[in-house]
């Protein structure tokens, strides 16, 4: 069975292309302090894990300041499947970074 093509694929792809290029110190950050948090003691798992929250927050923010300004040059209907079209490819590339984008 063949899936209909989302018609924002191709600019979402650049634009998580573009920020994996600018971010790329941010998401190496995200995957050091998931590793520092999988590799804590028990007595320090808690802090290592708020550390690493951090900075997903920090790169979920990002990306939806990235949505939101694109989606702003969209009309309303069109900025909604937009979004949703850009929070998905966000959960399927970065899925910690997908957790919480649908709440920005």
């Amino acid at each position: 069975m063949f899936r209909r093509r989302d018609r924002f694929g191709d600019v979402i792809a650049r634009q998580l292309d573009v920020f994996a290029e600018d971010e790329s110190d941010l998401i190496a950050e995200c995957r050091a302090r998931e590793l520092e948090y999988d590799r804590a003691p028990r007595e320090d798992a808690e802090e290592m894990y708020g550390d690493y929250m951090d900075a997903v927050e920090t790169g979920t923010e990002a990306l939806a300041d990235m949505r939101d300004r694109f989606a702003r040059t969209l009309d309303e209907a069109a900025a909604e499947a937009y979004e949703d079209a850009f929070n998905r490819a966000v959960r399927r590339r970065w899925p910690s970074f997908g957790l919480e984008i649908e709440n920005r």
